[in-house]
């Protein structure tokens, strides 16, 4: 396992690579150019300063996060090809310059959905992340993107970058009448074109799960349960298609058994990359995000490392959002604080495991 942290760069982080390189047993990031827009090619020269600025930090950067795939490609538009061309040009790209894995995800529209970006908690007065299907009331997709943007705190946010967003209605009418089967052919039409590009550049592509786990505003949303995943990684056979289990987007939905999802697909040797947080359970289709100590949520961490340990130890993994606490002020779930204990209390586990297994 190597434990990474996602960072903006420079320009749009509050965090610097310096405080990162001082979080224990960090090896490296997930990195993101979160100025990309959807179908535009990320450059040589823009990815090798990214990579150098790390290096030069002392961190690794071989796993890149939302290189987002196009809408037209979603939706088996004519266009698709064109813009499947450039993803293909990005990925050539990222190659060069040492990265192994792209973390991306299938999602229409939305790569995730919170009903309030900065939710109190009672408990310790920190707040994060949360969700509450009935707070959506008579609220449409364009009042869910003003409120999410009237509550970032100035940053942007991955999936929500206001270029992808500006065609909102008219990208939603074109999504009626496309359902979940549509989706997955369109998928299976990208994934045929680029998984043979991954193996000759030694590329893992890792799909990330629906968020939360169920469908929203009436879009076809397929990769949310395990019975999902396993029809993504049969539309092309490879190692290559793999998958970034979200511990906490699939757990937003209690009937994931997220160890046994784990260990189904790390032995299958699907996962090259994962991001790993806990999530309260609220009530249906009612959750926050809460610290990673499992007593803190609902999910189990131990069970989770474990499965990880026994069935894919060598996935990258980054600890996933975090509450804001100790009076910062940041980028809604992805703070320093909280963040960095994640990291720290995962690798404890990792350690306690591993020892474990040595003696026994």
């Amino acid at each position: 396992m190597k434990m990474t942290f996602r960072w903006y760069g420079e320009n749009s982080d509050s965090i610097s690579l310096k405080q990162i390189r001082q979080i224990p047993g960090m090896s490296g990031l997930m990195g993101v150019l979160d100025y990309k827009a959807a179908g535009e090619v990320w450059t040589e020269d823009e990815i090798k300063a990214y990579v150098d600025q790390v290096h030069a930090a002392g961190l690794e950067c071989e796993v890149i996060e939302s290189v987002n795939v196009h809408e037209d490609i979603k939706m088996g538009l004519p266009t698709r090809d064109k813009y499947i061309e450039n993803y293909i040009t990005t990925i050539r790209n990222l190659a060069k310059y040492g990265i192994k894995v792209i973390v991306y995800n299938f999602m229409p529209v939305f790569d995730w959905l919170r009903t309030d970006l900065a939710h109190p908690i009672d408990e310790d007065g920190s707040n994060s992340l949360y969700f509450d299907e009935k707070d959506l009331g008579t609220m449409g997709p364009m009042d869910l993107v003003k409120k999410t943007a009237e509550g970032c705190n100035g940053f942007s946010l991955p999936g929500w970058e206001p270029e992808r967003l500006a065609e909102l209605e008219t990208t939603l009418k074109q999504y009626e009448g496309i359902t979940p089967d549509d989706l997955r052919a369109n998928y299976k039409y990208f994934l045929d074109a680029i998984i043979p590009v991954c193996e000759e550049v030694g590329i893992r592509m890792a799909c990330h799960p629906d968020d939360p786990a169920w469908p929203v505003f009436g879009l076809p949303r397929i990769a949310h349960s395990q019975e999902d995943f396993d029809k993504i990684v049969a539309l092309h056979d490879s190692p290559a298609n793999g998958l970034c289990l979200c511990t906490g987007s699939l757990g937003s939905n209690p009937e994931n058994d997220i160890p046994a999802i784990i260990r189904h697909f790390g032995e299958m040797n699907r996962i090259p990359a994962m991001h790993i947080r806990n999530v309260k359970y609220l009530g249906y289709h009612h959750f926050r995000e809460a610290s990673h100590l499992s007593k803190e949520g609902d999910l189990d961490m131990f069970e989770i490392m474990k499965a990880v340990y026994e069935t894919c130890p060598d996935t990258y993994v980054r600890p996933d959002h975090g509450r804001m606490i100790w009076d910062e002020v940041g980028r809604p779930g992805y703070g320093l604080y909280d963040r960095a204990l994640g990291a720290t209390y995962l690798n404890g586990l990792w350690e306690a495991i591993d020892k474990m297994s040595r003696k026994n």
